[in-house]
């Protein structure tokens, strides 16, 4: 099926292209939401007498997400999750947890703007792109701990599994200190 587009949609082209797309995309996806026009000529027609209006459109609501992209870029947010000793999480964060924890920062993020390139199922800080416009996006970090205190150590630097190794390399060190007491006092007698 052809269509001529109303925006910029990726991978498949610029406003005002017609571009040929299955029927299933076009009636699907980019129809319902307002992203394309069959390219009849009537529409082709009516799309040259509103270009104008929609490049004006695009580039106003492109202004607006760069502003926001500014603001939101770099961000870090903190979600909690159970997880094992090891790091692992008992299910994963989506973007609809991302979405929920910008928002509650004063952010307006939807669901569908947050883009995980791989699920989240472990403790750490990780990358998320959010596609506030097709051309714009922004790039937050989301803190996945246990609690906020772990929030608060991964923040600085330090990974749970690090501290982990900490703790179990001091837990030997005191046992070995033990048995060394306990082998020192038994030579003496």
């Amino acid at each position: 099926m052809q269509v001529i587009l109303l925006e910029r949609v990726a991978k498949l082209g610029q406003m005002g292209e017609v571009v040929n797309v299955k029927d299933g995309y076009a009636r699907n996806f980019l129809l319902p939401q307002g992203k394309a026009l069959r390219a009849s000529e009537a529409n082709i027609k009516s799309f040259e007498t509103r270009k104008a209006q929609l490049v004006a459109e695009n580039l106003e609501t492109k202004k607006e997400a760069e502003a926001v992209a500014a603001k939101l870029d770099g961000q870090v947010f903190v979600v909690i999750r159970s997880a094992s000793d090891a790091g692992a999480l008992y299910g994963s964060v989506t973007a609809r947890d991302a979405a929920e924890a910008a928002t509650e920062a004063g952010f307006t993020v939807g669901r569908n703007q947050v883009v995980l390139i791989q699920p989240i199922k472990e403790l750490g800080i990780h990358p998320v792109s959010v596609v506030l416009h097709p051309e714009v996006s922004a790039t937050i970090r989301m803190n996945v701990a246990r609690s906020a205190e772990e929030a608060e150590l991964q923040a600085s630097g330090k990974s749970i599994q690090e501290l982990a190794a900490e703790a179990e390399a001091a837990a030997e060190f005191e046992i070995s200190e033990l048995f060394d007491d306990i082998g020192a006092a038994t030579a003496e007698e």
